[in-house]
């Protein structure tokens, strides 16, 4: 066997292959640039403002070190978890029922209203006779306090969580009189 001309042949079909994963990473990277998201963009905002609205910056009222500033669903990125838990987590009718929900609330001028407002919106979603619009708050409502309870600044910060409770000391001394 030529050694030679087996490492001319390996090292050609490396070259090669490497070549089309660049050649095909930066058309997925192009692909990106031009390619819009799931949500548009007026979509995206009602569900920042619903995040916003069901869990606010300031909440939970302890802070765990005088120095840390408030969080809110927002500030943890849980709008962003809930845009990509609708995107790729969901079939297609639920996420169709979720665009008409958002596009219903925008009718309603959601984006526009204050606080006070935003909050009437949601409750009035909560206590319709529709079962669409009560699937819509729950799932909006369920979904955002999962995103928040789940970040990293509230289970590390506010729960105390560790990823491995107990520690192992090596070197301890025995207590002879137990």
């Amino acid at each position: 066997m030529d050694r030679r001309k087996s490492l001319k042949i390996l090292g050609g079909t490396a070259v090669g292959i490497s070549g089309l994963l660049l050649a095909d990473w930066k058309w997925q990277l192009l692909d990106g640039l031009t390619h819009q998201g799931f949500f548009t963009s007026k979509e995206e905002k009602l569900i920042s403002a619903i995040a916003d609205t069901i869990i606010p910056a300031g909440l939970p009222p302890k802070t765990p070190a005088p120095d840390a500033k408030p969080i809110g669903a927002l500030s943890t990125g849980t709008d962003i978890y809930l845009m990509k838990l609708f995107e790729h987590c969901f079939e297609k009718e639920d996420q169709d029922k979720i665009k008409s929900q958002l596009a219903a609330l925008n009718e309603k001028g959601f984006l526009n209203a204050s606080k006070e407002e935003r909050e009437e919106m949601l409750l009035a979603l909560k206590s319709s006779d529709l079962e669409e619009e009560k699937e819509f708050f729950d799932l909006m409502k369920s979904e955002t306090i999962t995103g928040f309870t789940t970040v990293k600044e509230v289970m590390v910060g506010y729960r105390d969580y560790k990823v491995a409770p107990g520690f192992y000391n090596g070197c301890v001394d025995v207590n002879p009189t137990a």
